[in-house]
């Protein structure tokens, strides 16, 4: 019994060694223990939660990836935040005289930081909001077409058709046009276009531009595809193929499918998709010449 109570005192005197003096505060080895427990205790329950979500989004059809991962991302950061604060507790330092006094600093970090703080809020609201998730299709305003991989509190990481990734602010996708097609309807309406030269069969285009659309199996069935005469062109007449799709991010692929399509069954038929055809008119000038 004499051992085990030596062995304690030995025990309660490394851990009441002092590490740091200064003034009034004391930080010992002790301090540093709870410090770092207290850190390893919300990195845990970090991890239940997360496996908690996990289970629940199992259960729950209407917790998909995307909301499973802000919602994990949200509960992370103020579980982060509020350990934070605990271990900062627990070696007893006030922070509140520190923010008082560094209030200047802080002022001029603010200007210097606007646009990652500007950033940093716009994650919030993409994580509350849900408005744009992991694994949706979103289309820039400069054309270019990503799918979403991660979302974080200052950037989101998309890939595009490419297989490039980029890192976008996230003040891009809340301020700036940004299409997000797997906001929508399941179903997508796209088109195809072609001209047709200038006495064409034009009932028998609209039977060939329909076989090609009934006949792709990513051209859905639930909804009628449908031609439209769009207009009397310069050197053809215009046509547009409509249909429906779930295909969002293969739709460029199926595009292309089905223009060789229409080429073919158009060869096939005598339909002449024409060139651009210009008019030249050339002035002829009576000019004398001298010997």
């Amino acid at each position: 019994m004499e051992e085990v109570n030596a062995w304690l005192d030995k025990v309660k005197s490394i851990l009441e060694f002092e590490l740091i003096s200064l003034g009034g505060y004391h930080l010992s080895l002790y301090n540093l223990v709870i410090f770092v427990f207290i850190l390893l205790i919300f990195r845990l329950i970090v991890k239940g939660l997360e496996k908690l979500i996990k289970r629940q989004s199992q259960r729950k059809e209407w917790i998909t990836q995307g909301k499973q991962h802000a919602i994990f991302q949200i509960g992370k950061y103020i579980l982060y935040v509020i350990g934070f604060l605990f271990a900062i507790k627990s070696i007893n330092i006030d922070i509140t005289p520190l923010i008082i006094g560094s209030s200047a600093l802080f002022v001029g970090l603010g200007f210097g930081l606007q646009e990652a703080f500007r950033d940093f809020i716009s994650g919030l609201i993409l994580l509350f909001e849900g408005d744009v998730l992991i694994g949706d299709v979103i289309e820039f305003e400069n054309g270019m077409v990503a799918v979403v991989k991660q979302i974080n509190m200052r950037t989101s990481k998309v890939r595009t058709r490419d297989g490039i990734v980029i890192f976008v602010p996230n003040s891009q996708l809340i301020n700036n046009r940004v299409i997000n097609w797997s906001n929508s309807n399941i179903l997508t309406r796209f088109h195809v276009g072609v001209g047709v030269s200038y006495g064409s069969d034009l009932e028998l285009v609209e039977k060939l531009l329909m076989e090609v659309a009934n006949a792709d199996n990513d051209v859905s069935s639930r909804a009628k595809p449908f031609v439209r005469f769009t207009d009397f062109g310069n050197s053809s007449l215009d046509f547009e193929l409509h249909f429906w799709s779930e295909e969002v991010w293969r739709i460029e692929f199926i595009k292309s499918r089905l223009r060789f399509e229409i080429d073919k069954k158009f060869r096939g038929s005598g339909i002449v998709i024409p060139f651009p055809q210009r008019d030249l008119h050339v002035k002829s000038s009576s000019i004398s010449f001298k010997s």
